[in-house]
């Protein structure tokens, strides 16, 4: 069984740890755990994983958000990955903080990286993890709002957040994701 894990993000120092870029440091989290490490493959950051009988290849696309479909739709076909088997881990502005949402196919609901992905795909139906990152700026300022930094406050809640995360992928792996909805989809996460 092999899975593709996919983290949106941007790459470039400026934008991490901000809220647009959850899905890098899910990932990364989710190697780091495993004892994997990221290499520069073609259009991403890749490192592989090996547990329990799986293989994740996990891949932080470098082509920025708006493009990231490339690097999920190259690694997708490179390793021969079945839709299904693809999990893409994004930001979400229209879930509070402490949710997040499992799906096994849906829209972009506005996101650019979902979108591309999308195109690139010729599909709605791959799996995706949206991390609420909340929706506390004025109007006008989304930009601004998912491009900044977690504050003082916020963190705590995003740890513990992105460690349920990495279960998220481990149980998506190994239950399949009927299973895991159930458990990710009514939990409200606090600290």
């Amino acid at each position: 069984m092999k899975f593709l894990i996919v983290g949106l993000g941007n790459a470039g120092n400026e934008y991490t740890h901000t809220r647009h870029n959850i899905g890098f440091d899910v990932v990364n989290a989710f190697v780091v755990k495993h004892g994997g490490n990221f290499y520069s493959g073609r259009l991403a950051y890749v490192a592989e994983v090996k547990w329990k009988g799986r293989i994740f290849v996990c891949i932080c696309p470098t082509t920025y958000m708006n493009l990231s479909g490339n690097a999920v739709k190259y690694w997708m076909d490179k390793e021969k990955i079945a839709i299904e088997n693809v999990l893409v881990i994004t930001d979400d502005v229209s879930l509070p903080l402490n949710k997040m949402r499992l799906r096994p196919s849906g829209s972009d609901g506005g996101h650019n990286g979902l979108r591309n992905v999308e195109a690139l795909l010729g599909s709605r139906d791959y799996p995706r993890l949206r991390f609420g990152i909340g929706n506390g700026y004025p109007k006008g300022l989304q930009a601004d709002f998912v491009l900044s930094k977690w504050t003082k406050e916020e963190e705590p809640l995003i740890k513990l957040k992105i460690d349920k995360a990495v279960a998220v992928i481990e149980s998506f792996g190994t239950k399949g994701i009927g299973l895991t909805m159930n458990d990710v989809n009514s939990a409200e996460y606090s600290v």
